[in-house]
């Protein structure tokens, strides 16, 4: 599983437009950059009470990018 598809499986079970999650991984030299959009109502649902379900999110995207012997950063486009 690319972490691409990771995030988008996460946030399309976290929102209540499934439809409107989108996913861009940009790869640099030694960094993937992934784009997390969402409809706009749903973007509280992807950040979360004070950013914990975000900050949960950049965790799993972590450990799974440190599995596959990568970098990874998450960042939620409004």
């Amino acid at each position: 599983m690319e972490l691409k598809d990771l995030i988008e499986y996460i946030a399309r079970a976290l929102v209540d437009d499934p439809d409107h999650v989108e996913v861009q991984e940009n790869k640099l030299e030694h960094t993937s950059i992934i784009l997390l959009r969402v409809a706009r109502e749903d973007l509280g649902k992807v950040i979360g009470r004070e950013g914990k379900t975000a900050r949960a999110m950049r965790t799993i995207l972590s450990a799974a990018s440190t599995k596959l012997r990568k970098r990874a950063q998450l960042e939620i486009a409004e």
